[in-house]
């Protein structure tokens, strides 16, 4: 497992971002994404059909994804993600302190979704606020719940998959480091002019 500022043995091209809800795999996916020049899927919205509804398709569209030769996604859903860690060759962990970070996150991104009715995936908003006392699923009562869960998933794919390289990030500090390094950039980037 590499840290922040290991090199890449090799210029990534299918990349999972694995991580508990509010830590930024989304935002970090979107920024690999335009780094590397490869498409990112939203893996939220395969999975999320009208009215929170799981889309029979979803399964599907995960194969059609992994199929592809470049790619970036988030790690969720337990049916997702052995076909995921089976294709990718980076998975990105974010294993940020979930007190001080994650939960601070969810919660405010929760809230500002919901004031603002902010579409998510194919319809969808934020439910009443109110859901989080009445909903086991809400996203913040399952954030808490899955805080834990990544310590074993990781290490496990990790273990699994020999072609799979895992970096392990641990504050945004990292994360940014990670982003902006000569080890982490001369290979997710090896076609740009390095700088500085």
């Amino acid at each position: 497992m590499l840290g922040a500022h290991d090199p890449l043995p090799a210029r990534p091209r299918r990349v999972i971002v694995a991580g508990v809800s509010g830590v930024g795999k989304t935002t970090l996916a979107g920024r690999i994404s335009d780094i590397l020049d490869i498409p990112h899927t939203e893996i939220d919205g395969l999975f999320h059909g009208e009215n929170w509804t799981p889309r029979e398709s979803f399964l599907g569209d995960v194969r059609a994804l992994v199929a592809g030769e470049a790619w970036v996604t988030e790690w969720q859903y337990s049916l997702a993600r052995p076909l995921l860690a089976e294709r990718a060759d980076l998975l990105i962990w974010l294993d940020l302190p979930f007190l001080r970070v994650a939960l601070p996150r969810v919660i405010r991104r929760t809230v500002r979704r919901r004031r603002r009715r902010q579409e998510l995936w194919n319809g969808n908003v934020e439910p009443p606020l109110v859901t989080f006392f009445t909903d086991p699923e809400h996203i913040v009562r399952w954030a808490w719940s899955t805080r834990h869960t990544y310590r074993e998933r990781v290490p496990r794919a990790d273990a699994e998959h020999e072609n799979l390289v895992v970096v392990r990030l641990r504050s945004q500090r990292e994360v940014d480091a990670w982003l902006s390094s000569r080890l982490a950039l001369s290979q997710l980037a090896a076609d740009s002019p390095s700088t500085g």
